[in-house]
């Protein structure tokens, strides 16, 4: 390794560590950065891309990896593009910014197709090339951010004798430091409208006395969060996040915002003196306007409250539903178990086509929103149950509701508890549509099911451009015996 090494010296922690010399990096991680290896040492980088020969700066090395960050480019990648948003390589939201969308799309679909084969350890069936999402920009329905009184400095601001304002942030949690927010000027993530809300919001208590920002050490701050959601409908809800509650101040503050836009459908508030940052547990107010917006799917209206889930990029959460749903090959006769159902969306979505749908989803609000929205959408085949998975979905249970002919599964990042899994291969439906926002749990979850099923087909869909996230959707079919 000599060849690629010179000392430097690191503030931070004190200790020499190498700075590696013109090194190519050569692929992307499942983690979002990208890796370079020198002599078998894998090293991670973030903000670079395949094709690109730079320094690197180890920032942390152990045994058979390395951290180290770009400190000098020689040769700049053909996979590259000009980043877009001001507050790129330090927001670390869009992280694959400065790469062609179209580059980033093969990456996801080669991080699925790894994953499902390193992990599955099974036959991929018909593997479809990756849904890219129509909208690159713009395209998420929710966005939350936080109020902070110390305002986090890029290294071009500290170094700059320029004088700035650090005592008032509006934006985003750096990531991995809960107490530190990035003042976000442009979010290029959601409509336009969103960031003129965002920057009244915080001219307005810059400019009137009383409105401190929230301190996440001190846990002192009248302001503390923003969430901002767009539906697909044109409806935009603003919930307003208070420490504690102060009558005049918060009335001026969302009149305020009430006057300014009047294209705000649903404009809420909290009082939040936890010390945590969840709102689950707490109940919202309605300063004017419904409590809910509308997003729309075929036809089919959701009601989406400040606690619902809601798949956060609506035009590509379509795709993938339609996805779910062809795989599941419904003629009408089915009935259909859909797991982690969240507020029913799938649900409702297949259930014109089935004899029933049966939903299951740990959060009893969520249950009670899905309920909402069959009623809504005059649905009369749906029937919801909140609880554990594990606690609810039992040979018992089946033996009592029915035994599915297709079990649709959309589990959080974590997959499904094995328990699920050994009820599903009890129940022995003759097809599960798995539904993921993580290949590598979902790889797992498709080797110990493997046991009775088959892979027939894998369908990803990227729902977040410039993000390493992915979506994938696999078909899986009884084997016969």
């Amino acid at each position: 390794m000599a060849k690629h090494l010179k000392r430097t010296t690191l503030a931070r922690n004190k200790k020499q560590l190498p700075i590696l010399e013109k090194v190519t990096i050569t692929d992307i991680a499942a983690e979002g950065k990208a890796i370079a290896k020198v002599d078998n040492l894998v090293i991670f980088i973030p903000f670079v891309a395949p094709g690109d020969v730079v320094d690197i700066q180890l920032t942390k090395k152990k045994h058979n990896y390395a951290e180290g960050k770009a400190i000098h480019f020689y040769e700049y990648s053909s996979l590259r593009e000009a980043p877009f948003c001001e507050h790129f390589g330090v927001c670390g939201g869009c992280q694959w910014q400065h790469i062609r969308y179209e580059e980033q799309i093969k990456y996801k679909q080669k991080q699925v197709t790894d994953n499902l084969t390193r992990i599955g350890k099974v036959d991929l069936g018909e593997i479809l090339p990756i849904k890219g999402s129509v909208k690159t920009v713009a395209y998420r329905n929710k966005l939350e951010f936080a109020f902070c009184d110390k305002k986090w400095l890029t290294d071009e601001q500290i170094k700059s004798e320029q004088a700035f304002d650090r005592n008032h942030a509006l934006g985003f949690h750096i990531s991995g430091m809960f107490d530190k927010v990035l003042d976000i000027h442009k979010c290029w993530l959601q409509d336009d409208i969103s960031n003129r809300i965002r920057l009244s919001i915080k001219d307005f208590c810059i400019s009137h006395e009383g409105y401190t920002f929230y301190n996440a050490r001190s846990q002192e701050g009248y302001m503390r969060n923003l969430m901002i959601r767009i539906s697909s409908t044109g409806e935009v809800m603003v919930v307003v996040v208070f420490k504690d509650e102060d009558e005049a101040l918060r009335t001026a503050l969302l009149t305020h915002i009430a006057e300014q836009f009047p294209e705000i459908t649903s404009l809420l508030y909290v009082i939040n003196g936890k010390c945590n940052d969840t709102i689950t547990d707490l109940e919202v107010f309605t300063f004017k306007g419904k409590d809910y917006i509308i997003e729309e799917m075929e036809g089919l209206k959701f009601k989406v409250g400040p606690k619902s889930f809601y798949q956060t990029n609506s035009t590509q959460a379509y795709e993938l539903y339609k996805v779910a749903r062809n795989f599941a090959m419904l003629t009408g006769n089915e009935l259909v178990y859909d797991l982690y159902t969240g507020t029913g969306t799938i649900a409702n979505f297949v259930s014109h086509q089935t004899k029933q749908v049966i939903g299951i989803e740990y959060v009893p609000e969520a249950i009670e929103d899905a309920k909402n929205n069959s009623s809504l959408n005059n649905i009369t085949n749906t029937l919801f149950f909140a609880g554990d998975m594990k606690d609810i979905l039992t040979q018992d249970f089946i033996n009592q509701y029915g035994r599915p002919d297709v079990v649709i599964t959309d589990p959080p990042r974590v997959g499904m508890h094995k328990d699920v899994v050994d009820t599903i291969l009890f129940a022995q439906p003759k097809r599960i549509v798995y539904v993921s926002c993580n290949p590598a749990t979902q790889a797992r979850d498709i080797n110990l099911l493997s046991v009775k099923y088959e892979v027939c087909k894998v369908q990803p869909v990227d729902m977040f451009p410039h993000t390493q996230h992915v979506e994938n959707v696999v078909l899986m079919k009884l084997k016969e015996e």
